[in-house]
């Protein structure tokens, strides 16, 4: 039995390492978290506590924690206004000479001394029988956007401090070339996306066919799912969302067609055209669903062809890749783990010691297939910037997508491993649709030590995509603000929320999207507290706007309007496609009763219809007249596809993220119905 006392010890102690005791459920009550599952989460955090009679101990430790830190580690400047830091001192350090580095991002720098006790007195505490003073320290106006480290110097101490200057707003259409107009663009994902050329599943060429025809028919992108690194062969886990690295790309889209070694090497093109090669590749062309095993296996055999002939031949190629490698040195090392990964056959958390604990030497891996993961690294990025760069010559962007978390046996965790908490899974609570909550798997970023990382891993994932992508898709983007955790070992309905800085998180965005000049989407379905859109709003990162989630269920104004601040769309990747939406009559009866009311009233219906084809155009041409700026087009739903490309929550009774398009590239592309529609979407965008 839990007392009194103990439970106002266990919440007090969660306050000061930012887990929520509790959150409004689905049907708005507020359900209170467990004690056991308070337990898990601080001790995921890093709490010194294995049981409640050690709280007294762990709060003072924490106490004595968060005044022994001088400041906190990261400091933010909004549009170029003066930052104040707020310094915890101890009494006797009050005569002290500070001595204060400032190195900006551009290169330049600052140098100057204060002395504590010339500082603002902000209060006074006494701290485990330590006298305290917090003062005020008052850094320069005007500082540079960009990250600048401060570095502060006292007798006893050195303390860094990150000072992140970035504009209030992110980058928006009104601050581009674009300003006045309301663009549009298609969705596919781009292992559905597949055409007479492509060996059993869409690769880079088919998304620069795609870009291009969407071009001719004034679209202004092309969105897919994450194309991020994932295991093909043991480990297996094809989930877009479950990535071996936000750091590096997936072969797997390589076109090998356009590759030099192919062109230049007839081994390689020996092997492309052999029967055996060619059989197989029509077997994978004409199945329904994509076979990542079998069409990797082929590809990776050619790929390895081609990496021999490029590491063979004096040439150019290796010079460019050794300057990749020098702007880029962590992939070495990933192409490292990989070969280590496939020689064990095994996830990194079942390596031994040495090589679970991030060191790798000779014999650890195969050297060539060290040299093959970095020639595909190498090449995937050369492939992806190339159609980036000329998708952006023809006035349009791609449309990519940051996944929340990573593949706990990945790259990221290993090499990144402090910034991680991997006694812990991010998740969600129980829901409508989840009753018992859910559990994704992915391990959790940690709140505060990835502040004093400097958010350095953060923001090198941020900018691999937007190099390439003039819009970028923020998944789950309330887990910037808070997060739901599902301690190892207790069920999903038992998780907790965990707090995140997220203003500084905004930061971090807001300064990556005009340095990038591209839009940032933030993912904010479900139960979102207004809070979070409030704080998107200020930020301009646009929101989400799905039809089926917009009905007000008032007959005077069934949908809400969408606004400008905002990406349109009938559906995502995780819900049905709109023709199975509309034809389950089980669901939603109101809405298919009012809806084609609504749209007659807004004059997109001649005639109130429940035809299926008449209320999807209306419910489309609907969105495409609204005020939002950004309008996304799910290519599926223009030929009324039925079936989705992931039903969350599956466990192998539906083939997520396996099923290509019903309707290959050269077939949808010249489809009149398909044409026409889009054509007048373009003529309501402008």
């Amino acid at each position: 039995m839990v007392s009194g006392k103990e439970i106002r010890l266990l919440h007090r102690l969660c306050r000061l390492y930012g887990i929520e005791t509790g959150y409004p459920d689905i049907d708005g009550h507020r359900r209170l978290a467990t004690p056991d599952s308070l337990l898990a989460a601080l001790r995921a955090l890093g709490a010194p506590l294995m049981c409640l009679s050690g709280l007294p101990g762990a709060l003072r430790e924490r106490i004595r924690e968060q005044w022994d830190r001088l400041s906190e580690p990261v400091a933010v400047s909004w549009d170029k206004k003066p930052v104040h830091l707020e310094l915890r001192l101890p009494l006797s350090w009050r005569e002290h000479i500070a001595d204060c580095r400032m190195e900006l991002g551009n290169g330049g720098a600052a140098r100057w001394v204060c002395r504590p006790g010339d500082l603002q007195l902000l209060k006074s505490a006494s701290v485990e029988g330590m006298d305290y003073e917090v003062r005020r320290l008052s850094l320069p106006s005007g500082l540079p956007w960009g990250y600048h480290r401060l570095t502060l110097d006292l007798p006893a101490r050195r303390h860094e401090v990150l000072i992140i200057c970035a504009p209030r707003r992110a980058f928006t259409l009104a601050s581009s070339s674009m300003t006045g107009h309301r663009v549009w663009g298609c969705f596919l994902p781009l292992y559905a996306l597949h055409s007479s050329r492509s060996p059993g599943a869409g690769d880079f060429t088919d998304l620069d066919a795609l870009l291009n025809w969407v071009r001719d028919l004034g679209g202004g992108f092309v969105g897919t799912l994450p194309l991020l690194a994932a295991f093909l062969d043991q480990p297996f886990s094809p989930s877009p969302y479950e990535p071996v690295s936000r750091l590096f790309w997936n072969e797997f889209y390589i076109d090998v067609e356009q590759t030099e070694e192919f062109k230049n090497s007839p081994k390689v093109r020996e092997l492309f055209n052999s029967p055996a090669v060619q059989e197989e590749f029509a077997r994978l062309r004409s199945t329904p669903l994509v076979d990542y095993h079998r069409t990797m296996a082929v590809k990776r055999k050619l790929l390895e062809y081609c990496a021999e002939a490029f590491f063979a031949a004096n040439s150019g190629g290796q010079e460019a890749l050794q300057r990749w490698l020098t702007k880029n040195p962590a992939a070495r090392d990933y192409a490292r783990f990989r070969a280590a990964a496939e020689k064990r056959r095994t996830g990194w958390t079942d390596w031994p010691g040495p090589m679970r604990d991030g060191i790798l030497r000779e014999g650890d891996y195969d050297p060539a297939a060290e040299r093959y993961h970095l020639y595909v690294q190498w090449l995937a990025q050369r492939q992806l910037r190339d159609l980036s760069a000329r998708a952006r010559r023809n006035g349009q962007n791609l449309y990519l997508d940051f996944p929340l978390g990573v593949h706990r046996h990945g790259y990221d965790v290993w090499r990144e491993r402090t910034a991680f908490v991997p006694e812990a899974s991010a998740g969600a609570p129980p829901d409508a649709f989840f009753s018992g909550g859910q559990n994704w798997g992915l391990p959790p970023l940690h709140p505060e030590r990835i502040r004093v990382q400097g958010y350095r891993y953060y923001i090198a994932g941020l900018r691999n995509h937007l190099q390439y992508s003039g819009i970028l898709r923020l998944d789950h983007i309330m887990g910037l603000h808070r997060l739901f955790w599902v301690p190892g070992g207790l069920p999903a309905g038992e998780g907790v929320y965990v707090r995140y800085h997220a203003e500084e998180f905004y930061a971090v965005l807001a300064l990556e999207s005009h340095r990038y000049q591209a839009l940032l989407v933030g993912e904010d379905l479900g139960l979102v507290p207004g809070s979070v859109r409030t704080a998107m709003a200020r930020h301009n990162v646009y929101r989400m706007y799905v039809l089926p989630f917009e009905y007000t269920r008032e007959p005077r104004k069934l949908l809400r309007d969408a606004p400008a601040g905002a990406l349109a769309s009938l559906n995502t990747h995780d819900m049905p496609p709109f023709a199975s939406f509309w034809l389950d009559k089980g669901k939603r009866p109101f809405d298919r009763a009012a809806l084609p009311v609504f749209l007659y009233h807004r004059g997109r219906l001649k005639v109130p219809t429940n035809n299926l084809k008449a209320v999807f155009r209306a419910c489309l041409e609907h969105l495409a007249a609204s005020r939002a700026e950004v309008l996304l087009v799910n290519l599926e739903d223009l030929w009324l596809e039925t079936e989705p490309q992931n039903v969350p929550g599956a466990t192998g009774a539906y083939p997520n993220w396996r099923r290509k398009a019903r309707l290959a590239l050269e077939e949808f592309s010249q489809n009149r119905e398909v044409l026409e529609e889009l054509q007048k979407i373009n003529g309501l965008r402008r």
